[in-house]
């Protein structure tokens, strides 16, 4: 599974890195990283279909989180990949408008790494379901 993690905080690729570290030495994980919603924008374009899951945060300079997940939305009618919008801010406002423009789930910071894995293995089995 390949997991696009979209923050413009530098310090987030070694920590997905350092909490993924069994999952990516064993295949279960590949992951890739991008510090604006412009460069995960232009990943998606580059690699498209590659990419099961964007866990994108909300707030960052330029395109926001949430206008990356508008624009993934529109452009991709056919089965996007899963988004999860991560923030630091869990307010009402935000969370209304990542649900209206079609994000699949909604984390706060700091991240429930645990609680997260537990979302992806239903991703996992979901993905092997709707092979046939």
């Amino acid at each position: 599974m390949k997991i696009l993690v979209v923050d413009d905080e530098a310090d987030v690729q070694p920590l997905f890195v350092q909490r993924f570290r069994k999952e990516v030495r064993t295949g279960e994980v590949e992951l890739a990283f991008a510090l604006s919603g412009e460069e995960a924008y232009t990943y998606i374009e580059q690699h498209p279909f590659e990419v099961v899951l964007i866990l994108s945060d909300i707030n960052m300079p330029g395109m926001s989180g949430l206008e990356l997940l508008r624009l993934l939305r529109e452009k991709y009618a056919v089965a996007p990949p899963v988004i999860m919008m991560i923030t630091a801010y869990s307010d009402a406002e935000n969370y209304q408008q990542a649900m209206q423009y079609g994000a699949d789930d909604f984390l706060t910071k700091p991240l429930d790494f645990p609680k997260l894995k537990d979302k992806l293995k239903v991703l996992t089995f979901d993905g092997k379901d709707t092979g046939g």
